[in-house]
């Protein structure tokens, strides 16, 4: 089965490159993360996830014990009368704690990325432990098998039950924190154990109905032993308790080899989808974790890519926020050719519309929609607040959502999202800001206040206007392409052409008219007219002075210069096609606050920032905003050898390219749809190498190419053979983990 696992995949990999030479198993094993001692917190320990369901691993802080935490990110409260942060948030579980029976000295693990599954060694005064774990990627499964020496073949293990409260105000209590403290908060009832048909179950009800249910059985016989768990979510009916009994009663430990097989197989065929090499390694093993995070944290039918996907732990943001943290997190889906992993953000918005609807005040509902900061996993959440009457009218963070949901249509080209879910939601977003626009005495529309998110409130924001501009812009396209003759198609034209410019100084964007910025400030919101919406870009006049005076600016205000801030910066400065600002930036993300199993904490965890680390890279590689392929825009001068194969860019083209002491030696695009293919690179007089298409030189370095639906070119210089793909020399391997 292996034997013809790898032929298929190297039958794959000729077919997409001419020829490629990637050992999957070997150059992932490079990848794997390593604990030469145990991690004992959630960001040190080793992660798994199918999408839903996750776990970590680590020693419990203060005890003798190993935890391996049950995570499932459609955990949620669900309180009817309460649509905040607390009643309709993410809810802890519980974990397991295999308890050794002599004392805990020391131990080490290995998280197998091509495997998806974590290795140890336990070692106690008495003997050793050695386990292997894994969630099953299609099957709602927890597994963990051990073999222990004599001396410690009576460990046990033992479930306890979290608190079942907002982790917010059990942080708040935690931390004591009067602001996070929820005064009338009233508690979900307690956890209730018990057994039957040889299984063991723990059932934590909800307030308003519905709940929690994790079940789980161990098959022991001597010094070995296999624990499976499942655990399911139901509201308002209680029929998770069905759903984990029915996925365990008939498990058999004989069943156990061909689950594993499954498991295995997923993940195999998930990897080789793309292909990315650089000669920073420690840069390069960042990116592969962050490709198996995201295939960990998010699927079709599973969770969204919330804060903290399936390992929810104590923490003040146990939501999803929507004035960056989501749009970051699903980033890197496209370029990676990984678009399923976007089918859930399309999904949710589609199976949700009418909630998006009730967000905005009544008076709005007829044709408004909006989006709140922060909601559950059905978009509830509390009210928008209305531009220009009240402060902290945050209205951009749905148009921001439908930005998401345009790159999933715009590298799939698949037109049933542009029609079903993007073009109806969006022009309900646009509505909502029409109201609030005035003109003044030339005629320019202004937009009434709105709030920068975490900044303030002012009029003409620019967080608004460039959302609102890409709005009206993407919905005059959408109608073209959907052949749509909208009656509000004069008042997108009147917008674009009418709406106020950018507020700027001498110091570049500012937050909004009569705000500049002036303190320091995580966010670059006020600067999305230049990344990701490409409003204002470096092939137009002056602007990529004006890109890199607001960025340089933004950043030289330090104290609040975070995480996600690096990274924000790295993909800037790549829009600019500085490479090696960009690079720099994103270093920044390692030195300031990346943890040792690469997640990212700000009082809490955030799982955006690595994620969007991942498409800093895809931002050095390949570029595609404009109608344009550019192919490496933006390397850094030190990564002089990269090879990177069937990256996918808008137009739903796979792209493959290879880069040798510092020139392009080959480029390979495939068209999946059929749509004008502009080509931009530094290669030197290219030529078509393999294909029958035509080349045709249109501008400094840009080709136009023939290109349709199902071909394939292949271009070199004249010198040049066609390049072999496969993964660049560089030093060091496994940088991640505790060494």
């Amino acid at each position: 089965m292996k034997r013809l696992l790898l032929l298929s995949i190297a039958v794959w990999c000729i077919t997409v490159y001419s020829y490629c030479q990637i050992d999957w198993k070997n150059f992932m094993s490079r990848q794997d993360m390593i604990w030469t001692r145990l991690p004992q917190t959630w960001y040190e320990a080793p992660f798994m996830g199918n999408g839903s369901m996750g776990t970590y691993i680590c020693k419990e802080p203060g005890k003798n014990a190993i935890r391996v935490d049950v995570g499932n990110s459609m955990v949620h409260d669900h309180r009817t009368n309460d649509k905040s942060i607390y009643g309709r948030c993410r809810l802890l579980i519980g974990y397991f704690l295999l308890h050794p029976t002599g004392e805990i000295k020391s131990g080490d693990m290995r998280l197998d990325l091509w495997n998806a599954e974590t290795t140890g060694c336990i070692r106690t005064t008495l003997g050793e432990i050695k386990l292997k774990a894994y969630v099953t990627s299609e099957s709602p499964y927890i597994v963990v098998e051990t073999e222990a020496t004599e001396g410690e073949k009576d460990f046990t293990w033992k479930f306890y039950p979290e608190n079942t409260d907002s982790p917010r105000q059990l942080n708040a209590i935690r931390i004591k924190s009067k602001s996070h403290f929820k005064k009338d908060y009233i508690s979900n009832p307690a956890s209730q154990f018990y057994a039957r048909n040889g299984l063991n179950f723990c059932w934590q009800p909800l307030l308003d109905g519905g709940g929690t249910a994790t079940a789980w059985k161990e098959f022991r016989k001597e010094k070995k032993s296999i624990l499976i768990i499942s655990n399911a979510h139901s509201f308002p009916e209680t029929n998770a308790l069905q759903k984990v009994e029915t996925a365990l009663i008939n498990m058999q430990e004989i069943d156990l080899p061909a689950l594993h097989e499954t498991h295995r197989n997923w993940w195999h065929n998930y990897y080789p989808q793309s292909f990315v090499s650089l000669p920073d390694k420690k840069m390069e093993n960042f990116y592969w974790v962050q490709i198996y995070k995201l295939a960990s944290a998010t699927r079709i039918g599973g969770g969204l890519l919330d804060n903290s996907g399936p390992w929810q732990v104590l923490t003040p943001w146990p939501n999803t926020w929507w004035n960056l943290n989501a749009q970051l997190s699903y980033w890197p889906v496209y370029a990676s050719n990984r678009l399923e992993l976007g089918m859930p953000l399309v999904d949710v918005v589609k199976n949700n519309f009418d909630n998006l609807i009730h967000n905005v005040p009544e008076a709005y509902r007829k044709d408004a929609a909006a989006l709140p900061v922060c909601t559950d996993f059905n978009l509830i959440g509390v009210d928008i607040r209305v531009p220009g009457s009240r402060k902290f009218a945050q209205v951009g963070n749905l148009p921001w959502l439908c930005h998401n949901l345009w790159l999933q249509y715009r590298y799939s080209m698949d037109e049933t999202i542009l029609r079903n879910t993007i073009f109806p939601t969006l022009k309900r977003a646009i509505n909502f800001y029409i109201p609030f626009l005035e003109k003044d005495e030339q005629g320019i529309l202004h937009l009434k206040e709105t709030y920068s998110p975490e900044y303030g409130s002012a009029k003409d924001c620019n967080y608004d206007i460039a959302l609102l501009r890409w709005g009206c812009q993407t919905l005059l396209k959408a109608s073209q392409i959907l052949s749509i003759k909208d009656n509000l198609i004069p008042k997108w034209q009147e917008i674009i052409e009418k709406l106020t410019d950018y507020p700027q100084d001498e110091n570049g964007m500012m937050i909004g008219k009569d705000m500049p910025f002036s303190k320091s400030h995580r966010h670059y919101s006020h600067l999305l007219m230049f990344y990701p919406l490409y409003l204002l870009n470096i092939e137009q006049n002056e602007n990529k002075e004006l890109l890199e005076k607001s960025v340089e600016h933004w950043l030289s205000i330090p104290g609040n210069i975070l995480g996600f801030s690096n990274t924000g910066a790295s993909s800037l400065y790549a829009a600019a096609g500085e490479g090696n600002k960009a690079l720099e930036k994103l270093k920044g993300l390692f030195a300031l606050a990346l943890r040792p199993n690469t997640m990212y904490m700000e009082s809490g965890p955030v799982i955006e920032t690595p994620l969007s680390g991942a498409q800093c890279i895809h931002d050095m590689l390949l570029q595609s905003w404009g109608g344009k392929i550019r192919v490496f825009p933006a390397v850094p001068s030190q990564w002089g050898d990269v090879q990177f194969q069937t990256l996918r860019t808008e137009g739903a083209f796979l792209v493959s390219a290879s880069r040798k002491e510092g020139k392009t030696t080959g480029i390979r695009i495939k068209s999946l749809a059929g749509e004008p293919c502009i080509l931009r690179t530094d290669m030197v007089n290219p030529i078509v190498k393999a294909g029958n298409v035509t080349l045709t030189p249109i501008g400094q370095g840009e080709y136009s190419l023939d290109l349709k639906k199902g071909e394939t070119v292949v271009l070199t210089t004249a010198e040049e053979n066609i390049p072999m793909i496969s993964p660049v020399n560089g030093k060091g391997q496994n940088f991640f983990g505790i060494q």
